[in-house]
């Protein structure tokens, strides 16, 4: 069986847990803006996943390890907008993936409803990151990624309240927040081993 196969029947599965719905209870209802990110996994015999960097001088998420990804544009769906920015991000053709779904969409703090779209991409492409958005991109394992035990629940103090996050760290990369969230999320939903 293909790994899109294989990930389009474990989708298909009833989630192992619930999903984590978004950042800030307080703030998840005035998320309002549509976008959605690539969860772009590479097929082969250990399964990774693209992840890039976001550049320092960024207005949002500046230095933070991010999916490619964005807001829609007027008419798009939740797919064409992942492999739109998957493509102006780091040069990835629309054409080289095959889309297998997408889970359910999390809500950030910053007042977005990010659908994570699942797709399968041939290893070792030659992608190259955006001069202006990314810094660099790396591919982590997927087994890695989706390992409860790699998942740790942090806090911090944000608007003076104790707040709550996941962290995923995986060698010198820090993963956390949103997108450490939606990882969290896939791995409810594909039950992965």
């Amino acid at each position: 069986m293909s790994l899109a196969d294989r990930l389009r029947e474990a989708l298909a599965a009833p989630a192992a847990q619930p999903p984590l719905e978004g950042d800030l209870p307080e703030l998840r209802a005035e998320a309002d803006v549509p976008a959605a990110v690539l969860v772009a996994i590479t097929d082969r015999p250990d399964p990774g996943v693209i992840l890039t960097l976001r550049r320092e001088h960024l207005r949002t998420h500046a230095g933070q390890v991010a999916f490619p990804g964005g807001r829609l544009d007027a008419g798009e769906d939740a797919v064409r907008a992942a492999l739109r920015e998957a493509h102006e991000e780091i040069l990835l053709g629309p054409d080289a993936v095959d889309v297998v779904g997408h889970i359910e969409p999390y809500r950030t703090v910053t007042g977005y409803i990010v659908t994570p779209v699942l797709g399968v991409i041939a290893p070792d492409l030659p992608l190259e990151p955006h001069e202006h958005e990314v810094a660099d991109w790396f591919e982590a394992p997927l087994a890695f990624l989706l390992d409860a035990q790699n998942h740790q629940l942090r806090s911090a103090l944000f608007h003076g309240r104790t707040r709550h996050y996941y962290e995923i760290m995986w060698n010198d990369r820090r993963i956390w927040g949103a997108t450490a969230a939606m990882l969290i999320n896939l791995s409810r939903r594909l039950s992965w081993s």
